[in-house]
């Protein structure tokens, strides 16, 4: 570790432009989709769906075609996967590790047969986000609206069918093809944000700043806005670190989401449990930690 004392110019080049505008967009699709992780009880999937693109990535290596093409394939192929197989949460759960154990397998063989691109393999456990090409912020443009677009059409069908399910389909909500969209939106971010922070670290920009976010509100709005601006100071401050002492801003990335998320446990150590009931008229205040999910 040294210090840079030209880091004002590093943050000028080409490269950290590109980091900076595409962690950007992976940290504003992944705090909106934060929170929907976290209320839906799907942690471990999103978890998972990171570890079923790496046998995407290691494949598109290994054939030589674009690492964001595999990486897209599989998340998305293993999300549909999920929705379908998993309406309850056990299933989910079972259905889940099933495909994570089967894409694992796969992983390890592609990354067996591509040992020459051993560094690119790293990256995507690991995630380089000074790696991020004029191409693949086209890419994440496009998926940053679409999965924005997506959730304002259905934002508020999803946020009623994830806090009680059972009353939204009796209300004729379709709940079953809202879980199935919103896997295949999470896929897409997950996606993007394996190229940051890598599989091995997701965690830290799809389910922290949401976690933090629903310590201080149980507001959707508020929660998704503050989740966003914690992803955001995540991803800038861990860039500008980065170029201060020359390291791989993945570790910086993280570091920051977790001291935010440790800040705002302090401050809040002494509230009260959040109440599990919807305010009166409405689904507009929602509970952090709903007791039933698909």
């Amino acid at each position: 570790m040294r210090f840079q004392e030209n880091w004002l110019q590093i943050l000028q080049t080409t490269f950290m432009q590109h980091a900076l505008v595409g962690g950007s967009l992976v940290a504003v699709t992944a705090g909106l989709m934060g929170y929907f992780v976290i209320t839906r009880q799907n942690a471990f999937a999103a978890h998972a769906l990171a570890h079923i693109g790496f046998p995407g990535a290691t494949g598109a290596i290994l054939v030589g075609a674009p690492v964001t093409l595999g990486l897209a394939v599989f998340c998305v192929g293993g999300g549909l996967l999920i929705g379908l197989f998993g309406k309850r949460v056990a299933e989910r759960e079972i259905a889940t590790g099933t495909i994570l154990a089967f894409a694992t397998g796969l992983g390890v063989l592609f990354a067996s047969l591509a040992t020459a691109n051993a560094s690119t393999t790293t990256n995507v456990l690991f995630g380089n986000l000074l790696a991020i090409s004029r191409d693949q912020l086209w890419l994440f443009g496009g998926f940053t609206l679409l999965v924005v677009g997506a959730l304002a059409l259905i934002a508020r069908p999803l946020v009623f069918a994830s806090v009680d399910p059972a009353v939204a389909e009796a209300r004729g909500v379709p709940v079953r093809a809202l879980g199935v969209a919103f896997v295949v939106l999470l896929a897409l971010t997950v996606t993007m944000a394996v190229q940051v922070v890598g599989t091995l670290l997701l965690f830290a920009l799809v389910v922290t700043p949401a976690a933090a976010a629903l310590r201080l509100t149980a507001r959707p709005g508020a929660v998704a806005a503050l989740s966003v601006a914690f992803a955001l100071v995540s991803v800038w401050v861990g860039l500008v670190l980065s170029a201060m002492v020359d390291l791989p801003p993945s570790f910086f990335v993280v570091s920051v989401a977790v001291l935010v998320w440790v800040v705002v446990l302090v401050v809040t150590r002494d509230r009260g449990r959040r109440t599990a009931t919807p305010a009166r008229g409405g689904h507009d205040r929602l509970p952090a930690v709903p007791e039933r999910t698909h």
